[in-house]
């Protein structure tokens, strides 16, 4: 594990992570985010969100930084700058969707341009489409989901929540785009502390040099982090900021 002087830059995950219940920012987790960026720490928003709903809070954080969106399907400069992006084939959305309502899920897909819930688009092969997902509370019916996407090649499978699923096209996730962000910033993961609460966090958390859960996360997020900070709303990332990077 690096030492705490050495992180050049902090990811964070937002739902269940950098944010509280209500969707805000605690005031110590907002100071030490300052702080950290006083030193010359990139703070990177890593985030199944688009770029819509996540660019305000790196506003509201002053964030100078690159973001990564999509769960790493595409990556944004501080001024909404595409950077890179990777769509998924419509046919396998259109796929996804109709094995998703067959078996009675809630479902978003993310294209470049909006989000689209619980409906298929008449023009779903004209579309540039970046994420799926799906929900139910009942575990059986989701269990019989990852079954059947699982015929289906080309996959990136994880969830923001025990209760949903978010694909992305096979080799698309946080940790693959965090590593592009740092070699545009001429550091390594090795300088990178990660902090994440679900299954979409993994590969960040496993592959930077310090990796966070969150006192709310999952369990396999647990077992592959180095450290276990308290919960979202508890000021969880701030305390894991003043810990490894301040």
């Amino acid at each position: 594990m690096v030492q705490a002087k050495s992180i050049k830059l902090i990811a964070l995950d937002m739902d269940g992570t950098l944010l509280t219940m209500d969707h805000e920012v605690t005031p110590l987790t907002r100071q030490a985010i300052s702080d950290a960026m006083d030193k010359g720490v990139h703070v990177v928003l890593s985030t199944g969100r688009w770029l819509k709903s996540c660019y305000p809070y790196a506003e509201s954080l002053g964030l100078q930084s690159y973001l990564v969106t999509v769960n790493g399907g595409q990556i944004w400069t501080k001024d909404k700058e595409l950077v890179e992006q990777h769509l998924f084939d419509s046919k396998k959305i259109e796929q996804m969707y109709h094995i998703a309502t067959e078996l009675g899920l809630t479902t978003w897909m993310i294209t470049t341009e909006q989000v689209y819930r619980n409906e298929l688009p008449d023009n779903v092969h004209e579309l540039d489409w970046l994420k799926f997902g799906c929900e139910s509370h009942d575990p059986v019916i989701l269990e019989k989901m990852i079954k059947e996407l699982s015929y289906i090649e080309g996959l990136e499978m994880t969830n923001s929540l025990p209760t949903n699923m978010e694909v992305n096209p096979e080799g698309v996730n946080k940790a693959r785009a965090l590593e592009k962000v740092c070699k545009k910033l001429g550091i390594t993961m090795d300088e990178v502390m990660a902090v994440g609460d679900s299954l979409n966090d993994i590969k960040m958390i496993q592959q930077a040099g310090i990796g966070v859960a969150m006192g709310n996360a999952q369990e396999a997020v647990k077992k592959a982090a180095d450290y276990i900070t308290d919960f979202n709303n508890e000021d969880g990332v701030g305390k894991a900021i003043q810990r490894f990077a301040l």
